[in-house]
């Protein structure tokens, strides 16, 4: 949604971007590749050749998130195969998914689940897919650039969505341990390992909410490319926060936080993804390291 709102056209806005705001459509971002790290967006092997007026897209992607059920891609494609400064090789082009071009093959199985429509990651073959060079965001060689644009927001994103999981679970553990009789007159909550869990869960989840308020903060004020520590600090503190409250809260359900009679069981299958994707924790560790 950033990236269409700064870099979009009029013309691309009017066709992707209301629909979207308006949550008529759903789009995905397709980047990574199997066959290329993850991390270094800046080697890729989907390739868009310009041929007239429409580019000609080929290559392989994998994890792309909630393309199940999206009406459009954004596609990260490299536009100049043989040029000198690799930050400029690749350009985002935008892909409707019923483009005959556009293969999804799979959702992929994560820890057992495939998932569907946002909740799922696809392999994707882009075979021979003709897209009219309009629908390039930005110019060509602006791939990159875009790319680090919208990771700072879209991590923010994250956060927040990973500070309401906890929340969840936190108060999913509380109302468990105050309830759950162990012998007469006895709970959960009235054992110290378990009131231990409760209080510093609380207080890494307010750690949490400190931090992304003063990353967003920056963000608005200075701009994300100057709020680079900031981001990155959350990026892997919200995430680890997130696994050790579940890890505590499926705990203190016992066997029934592992089943899935509760949401802990999916949340802990489904987010243990949030450590790796838009940089893994030890990406964002040694940038913020560098950067110090």
């Amino acid at each position: 949604m950033e990236i269409l709102i700064e870099f979009g056209t009029e013309s691309q806005k009017k066709q992707y971007l209301m629909p979207l705001l308006a949550g008529k459509i759903r789009s995905c971002f397709s980047m990574t590749e199997s066959d290329h790290p993850g991390s270094n967006p800046t080697i890729m092997g989907t390739v868009a050749t310009m041929k007239s007026t429409e580019y000609v897209i080929n290559g392989h992607k994998w994890f792309t998130s909630a393309a199940d059920g999206a009406a459009f891609a954004i596609v990260m494609v490299v536009t100049d195969p043989h040029g000198t400064d690799r930050h400029r090789m690749a350009s985002q082009i935008i892909v409707s998914t019923n483009n005959p071009g556009f293969n999804l093959i799979r959702n992929i199985s994560v820890m057992g689940e495939k998932g569907s429509g946002w909740h799922s990651h696809a392999e994707i073959k882009y075979e021979n897919c003709r897209v009219p060079i309009t629908n390039i965001l930005g110019s060509e060689g602006d791939g990159f650039a875009i790319a680090q644009k919208r990771l700072g927001p879209g991590r923010i994103h994250h956060c927040m969505r990973w500070i309401g999981i906890c929340e969840r679970a936190f108060d999913m553990m509380c109302k468990r341990a105050v309830s759950r009789e162990i012998s007469p007159g006895k709970t959960l909550a009235d054992k110290q390992t378990i009131q231990h869990w409760i209080a510093e869960s609380r207080a890494e989840i307010h750690a949490a909410k400190l931090m992304v308020k003063d990353a967003a903060h920056k963000i608005d004020t200075i701009g994300a490319s100057k709020a680079r520590i900031e981001i990155s600090m959350i990026k892997f503190y919200c995430a680890n926060v997130m696994q050790s409250v579940l890890d505590r809260a499926i705990q203190v359900h016992g066997a029934l936080g592992i089943s899935d009679d509760t949401i802990l069981a999916t949340w802990f299958r489904f987010e243990r993804s949030a450590r790796i994707y838009d940089g893994a924790d030890e990406v964002h560790k040694s940038s913020i390291a560098k950067q110090i």
